[in-house]
Parts: structure tokens; sequence; C-alpha cells
């Protein structure tokens, strides 16, 4: 049974890659991620009410690493959608401000689940008998309210906190990631130029992404002496546009089933109607 939900998370991890490096836009791709992870924890839970577990092992092994694995990237996406669609508009000085804060709201958490936190990154096993068997809480264990108001039929006392735990984490590398760029963003030119000459990317990142890499495979920069983070560099620089973590993308443009090559193969569809349409 394990195995089942097992797979059934490393093919939500699968689209959600998927869905990272096709949608740049936060807001989009939480609304997307959002409905997808729903839907996989709607179906394991229902799995999960209809059959019973081989042994009380099992039990806790689904409910302290397998739920909380899932019900975190709700969690994350979650919070990402909360924190882009309230993100105040203004100078980097309140935008800074008000993802600090956003970093004490998780400090804030770890306070007041310390002795938990403890229990969970020393793996611990001597209490997960109260924390990760259904209608076996222990009231003295400092339980989150909200879990007397959930199906406890698929729900033990902790197996939320372990998911925030997780999602926390990546939510502060989020919130980091974001401090950096605000960092990295150009200062205002005192010489305006000319808008008509200054080009912006309006297609995905992954799609330039994916024509830097064409372009230097081919050696059409210096000769074929340019490095690719210069090029990378370059784009950056002169599109205003920030490309992140470009390896990985890539990384993950290679291990796509099908259509690696997605956007050359579009662009070379619609030069030739191009061509086509201009000898009619």
């Amino acid at each position: 049974m394990l195995n089942q939900y097992k797979t059934a998370i490393t093919e939500l991890d699968n689209a959600l890659n998927s869905m990272s490096i096709e949608i740049d836009d936060p807001i989009k791709l939480s609304e997307e991620a959002i409905e997808h992870i729903s839907n996989t924890l709607s179906e394991i839970k229902t799995k999960v009410i209809e059959t019973a577990f081989q042994s009380p092992e099992v039990e806790i092994e689904f409910f302290k690493t397998v739920k909380p694995k899932i019900l975190s990237k709700l969690i994350y996406y979650s919070s990402i959608y909360k924190i882009e669609t309230k993100k105040p508009h203004g100078g980097e000085k309140i935008i800074r401000a008000y993802l600090n804060n956003e970093l004490n709201n998780l400090k804030t958490f770890f306070d007041n689940n310390l002795e938990f936190y403890r229990y969970h990154r020393t793996e611990s096993t001597y209490l997960d008998n109260k924390y990760f068997l259904r209608g076996n809480h222990d009231i003295k264990l400092n339980i989150d309210t909200n879990y007397f108001d959930a199906d406890h039929r698929f729900t033990t006392s902790h197996d939320n906190t372990i998911a925030q735990i997780l999602a926390n984490d990546l939510i502060q590398v989020y919130l980091e990631d974001e401090l950096t760029k605000l960092e990295k963003k150009p200062k205002k030119e005192k010489v305006r130029l000319n808008p008509k000459a200054q080009q912006i990317w309006t297609s995905s990142k992954v799609a330039l992404i994916e024509l830097i890499y064409a372009l230097h495979s081919e050696g059409v920069f210096n000769h074929g002496a340019s490095d690719l983070k210069d090029i990378v560099e370059y784009f950056e620089n002169t599109m205003k546009i920030d490309l992140g973590q470009y390896h990985r993308t890539f990384l993950e443009i290679r291990v796509r089933k099908s259509n690696r090559t997605k956007f050359l193969n579009i662009l070379k569809e619609t030069l030739t109607k191009r061509m086509d349409d201009t000898d009619e």
C-alpha cells in the first residue's frame, strides 16, 4: 500500500516540476499546483479511509513521512499564493520589510513548536504512537487546535505539524531568494534609454534558456569562445530578466518525455509559415 502512495508522490513531483519550468508567474503557478496537489491528496484520502493499514507501524510511517510530503506541497504553494497576492506595491524598502515580516512569521512557528522540532530533527520515535496514530492523541503534547476540527479518519495529532515544518523550509528559501533578487536588482539609470531601442523578453524564461543553450552549443558568440555564464548574464542585463537557476532548468528540459526542443520547434514552424505566407 505504501508503495502506491510513494509512487503517487513521485508522479506529483514530476508534474510540479513540469509546471515550474513552463509557468514563470508564481501566482499562476501556485493556482495550478494547488489544484493538482488537492486532487492527489483527495484520491489518497479516499484510499486511506477505505483500506485499513496492515499494522500500526505502517500507519505511523504513512502519517509521519508519506502524507506530510504531499500536504507540505499544498501548504507551500498556498503560502506562496498568499505572499505574492498580498505583496505591497512600493519601493524596495517596503517590499523588503514585507518579506522580512514573513520570515519572522516562520520563526514564530518555530518558537511555538520548538520541542516538536527537536523531536523531528533528531529523528526520534518514542512518541510516534501518540503523534502519528489516528485517534491516539495526547492533549498534553501541544496539539494544533485545527486538529479538533479535522477529519480524524485521515488525520493524526501531528502529521499536519510535520507538513508545516517541511513547507516552512521551502518558504524560507523562497523568501530569501526574493530578498536576494532585491539586492541584485539594477538601480535606475539617470539617462533613460530610447524605449524603442530597449527590448524586453516577454515569452517564458524556460524558452529563453532553451534558446541560449542552443546558441551556445552552436558557438555563435565570439567564435565559440564565450562561456555559457557570460552569455546568460548578457541576456539578463540586456533584457532585464533574471533567469535564476538556469542549469537546473536545462536539466528539466532534458528530461522532458517529448518535444525537448519545444521553443526551437515553434520558432522553426513560425518562421517557415511566415516564409510561406510571403511567397503567396
